[in-house]
């Protein structure tokens, strides 16, 4: 899924109202598995110069990087990370690591090609979902929909809960990207199917 959804989803799953402090970590656990990704992307795209194409296509895919986004995505160290939070009584690190744990078990049904190793580094094993949140060849635009679906969904259920501004503020943000965005795509599509079929005529 994209990280914002990620964020908005754990909200809504680990959010209470007598503890309004926790949301925070709550977002900070949701982002953190996908931060090597765009730590990778500043150093191919800042530093290195490359095109999306080649750090998609290849750097992505680079063993060192593989290994350090697959770490952040692991359901193994997620949970001793939960243990070992729970056992020093670290309540904000065990939100952190309760909603990256989340982050993992979420993105790992709606992974194809780019599926994680979520059981690294005990394990290679890679789950390879017969669907993905992006992938038009694995119902990509279905999952994507869904996918945004659930976001406002759960966007109107958090709304009320947050006493911040900032935060109210880019819940409506993430979601006229999204719709906005998937409208666009809608349309232009659309439109050049017209011009295709003016071409054929």
């Amino acid at each position: 899924m994209n990280t914002p959804s990620h964020a908005i989803l754990n909200l809504a799953i680990l959010i209470a109202p007598q503890q309004p402090t926790a949301t925070l970590a709550i977002v900070c656990g949701a982002v953190l598995p996908d931060v090597p990704m765009f730590v990778m992307y500043f150093w191919a795209k800042v530093i290195r110069r490359q095109s999306d194409y080649q750090i998609w296509s290849e750097t992505y895919f680079e063993s060192f990087w593989q290994n350090f986004t697959h770490a952040f995505h692991s359901i193994p160290l997620a949970l001793i990370s939960i243990f070992i939070a729970h056992y020093f009584s670290w309540w904000q690190v065990k939100i952190i690591a309760i909603s990256a744990l989340l982050h993992a078990l979420g993105d790992l049904p709606v992974h194809n090609e780019d599926a994680h190793r979520h059981f690294f580094p005990f394990s290679n094993y890679r789950f390879i979902s017969p669907i993905s949140y992006w992938n038009p060849k694995y119902h990509g635009r279905v999952v994507s929909l869904m996918e945004k679906l659930l976001v406002l969904i759960a966007t109107f259920y958090i709304f009320p809960l947050l006493q911040s501004w900032v935060g109210k503020g880019s819940l409506i943000a993430v979601n006229l990207v999204y719709f906005s965005g998937y409208l666009y795509v809608k349309l232009f599509c659309r439109c050049q199917q017209i011009n295709k079929q003016k071409e054929l005529y």
